[in-house]
């Protein structure tokens, strides 16, 4: 029988504020790895577009009270819901900003207890100078952004920009070169 059968697999939480890149680094992480992907965008913003529609009007807003309040918690459920159905057969590559866990210096064991599927928590923290993720969320001009670039300087205060997680975790800026390839030579998947 195969080693890999038997193989603790890893969940991988690459967290970050938006456009910190998240989807980028995961996305390179995966092709190297081969690890399934669980982008916070891409599995939830279907429905939360057409729920935000619904609810106030703006399939765009992201950064109310309401699609705080109404969706947060059941993106990230969600998101975890979706990485227990995939560790049993490949490692895990999760990606959102989990900003209010930062703090919490048991939220990697948190997480591993709360999933049905034994697997190794391990977090990557991307960061980058705030300009240059103002200069992103131009860049890929998606309108659920144009809140947060209105107002950027509540933005900033919102995400806390100096806040590194309480939990252990690698930290990559995602400003320099080969963010990917440096997680892993700091032994993520190790």
């Amino acid at each position: 029988m195969s080693e890999a059968i038997f193989k603790k697999r890893k969940l991988i939480l690459v967290t970050g504020m938006p456009a910190a890149g998240k989807t980028t680094f995961a996305q390179s992480l995966g092709k190297k790895t081969g690890s399934c992907i669980i982008d916070i965008d891409t599995a939830t913003e279907p429905v939360v577009r057409a729920a935000m529609e619904k609810l106030n009007g703006n399939p765009d807003d992201r950064d109310s009270p309401l699609f705080k309040d109404t969706f947060r918690d059941a993106i990230y459920e969600t998101l975890f819901c979706i990485a227990d159905a995939n560790l049993p057969h490949t490692d895990v590559i999760l990606t959102g900003p989990f900003t209010k866990e930062l703090s919490n210096a048991n939220w990697p064991q948190h997480i591993a207890q709360k999933l049905k599927s034994p697997c190794e928590v391990r977090n990557v923290f991307l960061h980058c100078d705030p300009e240059l993720r103002k200069q992103r969320l131009i860049n890929r001009a998606n309108p659920r952004d144009n809140g947060k670039l209105a107002n950027w300087e509540k933005h900033l205060s919102y995400y806390d920009t100096e806040s590194f997680p309480a939990y252990p975790h690698i930290a990559i800026d995602t400003g320099m070169e080969k963010p990917a390839e440096r997680a892993l030579e700091a032994g993520l998947f190790e």
